[in-house]
């Protein structure tokens, strides 16, 4: 039996006959990463949706965090079917308290639709006050992103009461094969390691903890700072345990009063090979600690990952930084040799907490 959500998008009255929802199944992942694919490539001609990634957050340990549906076609009884592929998906995550990460994608050619997403995306409202809901605060940012080019999907969100907020910045560098040994070495009284493991590979939880804390302090001065706890953290990464290079994060530490203490993090992960690139570097995640500011812990943990990235024989160091950050990543990373190659935009919108639907009393 197909699975509806309990509260399910209302979907315009003049697709009410021919379209319905239900919760995703395992064959309509491929479907779906073709979908965000076709999105992706209107800028990048290859670029290309994960689908071991997509698979994850719809039907895999990712999809226990989010609530979201597929469009199809309906039965003859108005029934959710199999037997069509999906127009469209969204997805709500319940990404911190006080904000609800969106992501939906509709195909080019569905049926009236702007009309279509404004019901998903009026849908987003109602599952983001859900969680605010749960969470214990009044409302949740519901929070997506868009091409900086891509007019239409800004038409979209603007459509449904979304206003642009952050640009971002997605830049990238090249691997120089020489920086394997010959970048500079941290300033004295500090020190870049990667996270100790155990030999079953795992790492040590002590280090794991201590990369969460210098993510955490580091941006909890930033604009659009989110506290996410230790266990939300943990459970993020436990999720896509596939995607999980420990050899790729990094610690920073700092030597006062005779100890070394943490002072800065960096996750990193592995880039797939693309037609005209070999396989490069991503910087997920790149934090100092407040108090270690100064220091260049910084570019001790960027020269890290740049030999790192130059001993595996990569392409190129990609990372995405916010164009307005209070600290000057930004310039930071141009001045050590990475390039803007795109821009996004995040934006926002906001859901107010509400009661429980399941409770409310059963209409006439």
């Amino acid at each position: 039996m197909l699975l509806t959500d309990h509260v399910p998008p209302v979907l315009p009255a003049s697709l009410a006959d021919r379209l319905t929802t239900r919760v995703p199944v395992a064959s309509d992942v491929a479907i779906v990463a073709g979908l965000i694919t076709e999105r992706l490539r209107l800028h990048d001609p290859e670029a290309l949706a994960d689908e071991g990634a997509v698979r994850s957050r719809m039907v895999g340990l990712k999809s226990w965090s989010r609530r979201q549906v597929v469009v199809v076609p309906s039965d003859h009884d108005g029934s959710p079917t199999l037997a069509e592929p999906p127009i469209a998906w969204i997805a709500l995550e319940d990404r911190a308290s006080g904000r609800t990460n969106v992501q939906f994608a509709i195909a080019a050619d569905a049926p009236e639709r702007d009309a279509l997403s404004a019901s998903l995306l009026d849908w987003a409202v109602e599952v983001g006050g859900s969680f605010a809901r749960h969470r214990g605060v009044e409302s949740t940012m519901l929070t997506t992103d868009a091409h900086e080019l891509d007019a239409d999907r800004a038409r979209l969100l603007e459509r449904s009461g979304y206003e642009p907020v952050r640009s971002w910045l997605h830049m990238r560098r090249p691997a120089v094969p020489e920086e394997a040994t010959d970048l500079q070495a941290p300033r004295p009284g500090t020190r870049v390691r990667r996270v100790h493991r155990h030999p079953s590979g795992l790492p040590v939880a002590q280090d794991v903890r201590s990369v969460h804390t210098m993510l955490e302090e580091s941006f909890a001065d930033h604009w659009g700072s989110y506290r996410e706890s230790f266990a939300e953290f943990v459970q993020r990464i436990i999720e896509s345990p596939e995607d999980a290079d420990w050899d790729h994060w990094w610690i920073a530490e700092i030597e006062r009063q005779g100890r070394w203490l943490p002072a800065g993090g960096l996750v990193s992960a592995r880039m797939p090979a693309t037609p005209s690139r070999g396989e490069g570097t991503y910087l997920e995640y790149l934090g100092v600690h407040r108090s270690a500011r100064g220091h260049g812990i910084a570019k001790s943990l960027l020269r890290a990952a740049m030999a790192d990235a130059a001993e595996r024989g990569r392409t190129h160091v990609d990372l995405e930084v916010d164009a307005d950050s209070p600290t000057g990543a930004d310039g930071l990373y141009a001045a050590m040799g990475w390039e803007t190659f795109e821009r996004t935009r995040s934006w926002h919108a906001a859901a107010p907490s509400h009661p429980s639907r399941l409770l409310e009393p059963p209409t006439a």
